[in-house]
């Protein structure tokens, strides 16, 4: 009987417990949520991420620093991510600028949904390890459906050279 309950025990302390909105767990938006091509980011506090559609395309960073952990915040007037901190700074896309973090802010993995169904994920760039932004070259924020962001799955870019 002690066995069975301390097996019990230690099942359910590995098993994940985050819910859908919950860092840790999936965050869902619609089309409408997510800042336009040309828009500053959009902090998510509950998710500890930004989204950010620069140039090359949608990105869920991070919000965390690479350096220590503190909280940088985007910079309308130099159009950047400073970290109040250390003084790293990061551009739209998170790919670092300045300051002591060893590398760009980390990623979650997005999945947007179309409404015809057709997905768009985040990949990985195999020969650089980069995550490369999701595109808005043959879409509109008016055709998604579903925007999927998995904050328990962090992916790290490679150290700043």
């Amino acid at each position: 009987m002690l066995l069975g309950q301390l097996g019990a025990g230690i099942i359910w302390f590995a098993l994940p417990r985050f819910k859908e909105g919950e860092f840790g767990g999936t965050f869902r938006f619609t089309g409408g949520d997510l800042p336009l091509p040309g828009d500053d980011p959009t902090s998510i506090p509950s998710g500890r991420f930004w989204l950010s559609n620069g140039d090359a395309g949608f990105m869920a960073l991070y919000g965390v620093c690479t350096h220590l952990g503190c909280l940088p915040k985007w910079e309308t007037a130099n159009n950047r991510f400073a970290c109040p901190c250390h003084g790293s700074q990061y551009q739209k896309d998170g790919t670092w600028i300045t300051g002591p973090a060893p590398r760009p802010l980390d990623v979650f993995p997005t999945v947007i949904t179309l409404k015809n169904g057709t997905q768009r994920t985040t990949e990985i760039d195999l020969a650089t390890g980069v995550p490369l932004p999701i595109p808005f070259t043959d879409f509109t924020v008016d055709e998604i459906a579903d925007v999927a962001i998995d904050t328990g799955k962090r992916i790290k870019r490679p150290n700043n050279a």
